[in-house]
C-alpha cells in the first residue's frame, strides 16, 4: 500500500474505522484510508472547488454539484486560500488603475467595498482591501502601488486619493478608468456572492476574502 500523500510504501494498518481498514505512513506520518465514501477525500475536489469558485458558482452551487457539505466548501475555501501565494510583481514604471467596489456583507446596513489595483496592461491585481472608504485602507493599497515606482495612478474622483498619491503621477479624469471598471463588472459576473440584486451575498469577511484571493491568484 503506497501512501496518498508522499506516494512511499512504507505503510501499516492501524486498526479500523466504520468498518474500513486504515493504514499509517511510517515516512510523513500520514493516516489514511484506501477509499473513501465521501467526496470531500478525493484528491480532485479542492481542484474543482477552484475552478466552480471561479466560475460563477455559489456555496451551495459547488455543494450540490459536487455532493458535499457547504460546510465543508466554506473550509476548504479558507484551506485553499491559505495555501496560496500572492505573486510577486517585479515591473516598475507602470501604469496603474485604482478603484473601489461596493460589496455586500451580512446586512444591508453596513457599507463594505472592494478596493483594489491593478495593472492597466496586464489587469494583475496588485493588492485588495475590504472595508470602508477610509484612509488607512486606501493607503494600505495605494502603497503597495508606490513600492512599484508607477509611471501614473488613475483614480476616480475620491477625494481620499490626493493625499495619498504624489500630485506629478496622480491622474483622475473622466474615463481613465475604464479598464478596472470593466474588471468590475468581469468580477460581479465571475463571483456569485458580488452580482447584484441576489439573494447571495457573504454572511463573513474572511470568506469573501478567500473567495478573491483564489480569483485574483489561485
Amino acid at each position: 500500500m503506497n501512501c496518498k500523500k508522499c506516494n512511499q510504501s512504507h505503510c501499516i494498518k492501524k486498526g479500523k474505522r466504520n468498518g474500513r481498514q486504515r493504514y499509517h505512513c511510517k515516512n510523513c506520518k500520514h493516516n489514511f484510508q484506501d477509499n473513501y465514501t465521501y467526496n470531500a477525500y478525493k484528491v480532485t475536489t479542492n481542484i474543482w472547488i477552484t475552478r466552480l469558485l471561479k466560475n460563477s458558482c455559489g456555496v451551495m452551487d459547488v455543494s450540490r454539484i459536487l455532493e458535499i457539505s457547504p460546510k465543508t466548501v466554506l473550509s476548504r475555501m479558507l484551506k485553499i486560500s491559505k495555501q496560496i501565494k500572492i505573486p510577486y510583481f517585479n515591473k516598475f514604471g507602470c501604469t496603474f488603475e485604482v478603484d473601489e467596489m461596493f460589496v455586500r456583507i451580512g446586512n444591508k446596513e453596513t457599507k463594505n467595498y472592494l478596493t483594489y489595483a491593478i495593472e492597466r496592461k496586464t489587469k494583475d491585481v496588485i493588492g485588495f482591501v475590504i472595508g470602508n472608504r477610509n484612509t488607512e485602507n486606501l493607503k494600505f493599497v495605494i502603497d503597495k502601488v508606490l513600492l512599484l515606482q508607477p509611471n501614473r495612478i488613475y483614480t476616480d474622483r475620491l477625494n481620499i486619493y490626493s493625499s495619498l498619491i504624489p500630485k506629478e503621477i496622480h491622474k483622475r479624469f473622466q474615463y481613465c478608468t475604464n479598464k478596472i471598471e470593466r474588471m468590475n463588472l468581469t468580477l460581479r459576473t465571475h463571483i456569485k456572492r458580488l452580482i447584484r440584486r441576489t439573494i447571495c451575498f457573504s454572511k463573513s469577511k474572511i470568506y469573501l476574502e478567500a473567495h478573491l484571493k483564489i480569483y485574483f491568484w489561485g
